[in-house]
């Protein structure tokens, strides 16, 4: 196992995709500041938080916990994304960026759960 959550890729890829959710949301309209803006962010945050703090648990079964539940932050963030595109917050080239950053890292956390 790793010694350090920071050394886990799925850890470090939801790190960057955090920042690419931020700096996306930050063109949005000001008055989804406690609306839209808020939850996307949340939910991307939640993801290597999540990771983390499954990694300080005693066993592995509490860790794999913590991966469902960023697993499931990654599917709700997909969800606000696409409604932040319908909504014309985003373009389709910005959703299908992201989107694919966050089915990459669905297939990563789905096989990390499974090894462990």
């Amino acid at each position: 196992m790793f010694n350090n959550f920071k050394d886990l890729k799925i850890w470090n890829k939801g790190i960057n995709l955090v920042v690419d959710i931020y700096k996306l949301t930050s063109k949005f309209p000001i008055e989804e500041k406690y609306g839209l803006i808020s939850q996307i962010r949340r939910s991307a945050v939640s993801i290597p938080s999540n990771i983390a703090e499954g990694h300080s648990r005693k066993t592995s079964k509490d860790f794999k916990q913590f991966i469902a539940i960023a697993k499931g932050s990654l599917s709700e963030l997909e969800t606000q994304l696409i409604i932040s595109f319908k909504l014309s917050f985003i373009s389709r080239e910005e959703f299908e960026i992201i989107n694919d950053k966050i089915k990459e890292l669905e297939k990563m956390t789905a096989s990390f759960y499974g090894k462990l």
